[in-house]
């Protein structure tokens, strides 16, 4: 009957019989447990010969003999001849060092599990009856499915002694575009502060007992300053709790990560950030437009619509072979689209306005710089909106031109 154990291998010798390919890979992840490894091999891979010329590994190029196991903590043998594996295996068992038969798994006195990690969890399969790797591995990659979707709970039971802070890019909406690691930290938090923004549907996965706080800003509505929300994300780490900061399109991307960052640091609280989609390229793309486009742009200027175009974005905007993207752009949009004019971008230059992308009620509004305030009026244009400038908004490039229409051109 089989018994699934973990072994603490670090710093323990572990000897490996053989030095082909599977016991290369074997030694990877042996090494990765942090074991020393003794190779006993008359020839070995290429790779394996690297590691023991740079002193990683120790490499007997010799036939095995028993006395090989007489200091080892653990056994692997996979030498090709089910002959010699079985001398290893009941050289292993005279010595009570448990022994890996890579050739028949069977025949061994211990298994190496199909394994995946997940932050600190480690999960293994073996199969009890008979060696069966391909199922092992089978129920292995469902277990990390659900890991990675935030289908399986991960929290700790017992609160660690430090707590720590995710700053998650949640991309533009849609929980599909979240990331592997995203979801994740999220499977495992105590606590989301979280925006109006992005992927909010994936909270109702969230447990009751998870702290969910709403610190969403809204158009000249900010009911939780930047301040309070360091405050918060540096008070629950303090208390151990794991922290997950789920933010809209990518946290360095006008998401003021880098404050958090800061703050988090500055009280000694473990941070770490996760890239999400940006906004910038996702909602774009979402209405047919690239950003880049070979022989149309080949520049990508993104800027706070909010605020004053600044001597680089003017250039931008003068220049056929570049794009800008705005976000936060709608209510400064007049402000903007008058400082372009006035430095001479052309009053012909395409634009195109997203609203609501990547949800059901996205629209596209195609205009120029000359009708882009009429027209954005016209249409009643409000955040959250993307707004694009450059040859890429031509509603042609890419999408036919009925479709174009259907779109509302101004």
């Amino acid at each position: 009957m089989i018994a699934l154990a973990g072994l603490d291998l670090t710093d323990r010798l572990v000897v490996c019989v053989g030095g082909g390919r599977v016991a290369e890979r074997r030694i990877a992840r042996l090494r990765a447990s942090g074991a020393r490894i003794r190779v006993v091999a008359p020839e070995v891979t290429d790779g394996l010969a690297a590691l023991a010329a740079a002193g990683t590994i120790d490499w007997a190029a010799r036939p095995f003999t028993a006395s090989d196991l007489d200091d080892a903590w653990f056994c692997h043998t996979a030498t090709g001849s089910a002959t010699v594996d079985a001398l290893v295996v009941d050289a292993a068992e005279a010595r009570r060092v448990w022994c890996v038969n890579a050739g028949h798994g069977g025949k061994g006195t211990a298994r190496l599990a199909a394994e995946t990690t997940s932050d600190d969890v480690l999960v293994g399969v073996v199969s009890t009856a008979g060696a069966d790797p391909r199922r092992s591995v089978a129920v292995r990659d469902a277990i990390a499915d659900g890991l990675a979707a935030g289908r399986l709970p991960l929290r700790r039971r017992r609160r660690p002694l430090v707590g720590s802070v995710a700053l998650v890019g949640g991309g533009p909406g849609p929980v599909d575009l979240l990331t592997v690691r995203g979801r994740a930290l999220l499977a495992a938090a105590d606590v989301v502060v979280h925006d109006r923004l992005g992927p909010t549907g994936v909270l109702a996965e969230l447990g009751d007992d998870v702290e969910l706080v709403d610190v969403g800003k809204r158009p000249h509505h900010h009911p939780v300053p930047q301040d309070e929300i360091n405050a918060i994300l540096v008070d629950r780490a303090s208390r151990g709790l794991r922290v997950v900061r789920l933010k809209g399109g990518d946290p360095f991307v006008y998401g003021r990560g880098g404050e958090e960052v800061i703050a988090c640091r500055a009280a000694g609280v473990p941070v770490e950030v996760v890239p999400g989609i940006s906004s910038a390229i996702a909602v774009p793309e979402s209405a047919g437009i690239p950003v880049t486009h070979r022989g149309v742009a080949g520049t990508l200027h993104v800027v706070n619509g909010q605020e004053s175009p600044s001597p680089a974005t003017l250039a931008a905007l003068r220049d056929d072979t570049a794009t800008v993207v705005a976000l936060m752009g709608v209510s400064g949009l007049a402000r903007f689209v008058d400082a372009a004019r006035a430095a001479g971008a052309p009053a012909d230059r395409p634009v195109a306005f997203i609203e609501n992308g990547h949800t059901p009620q996205q629209r596209t509004i195609r205009s120029t710089m000359e009708r882009a305030v009429p027209d954005a009026t016209a249409h009643g244009l409000r955040n959250p909106a993307v707004l694009v400038f450059g040859e890429v908004a031509r509603a042609e490039l890419l999408l036919p031109a009925v479709v174009a229409q259907g779109e509302g051109v101004g």
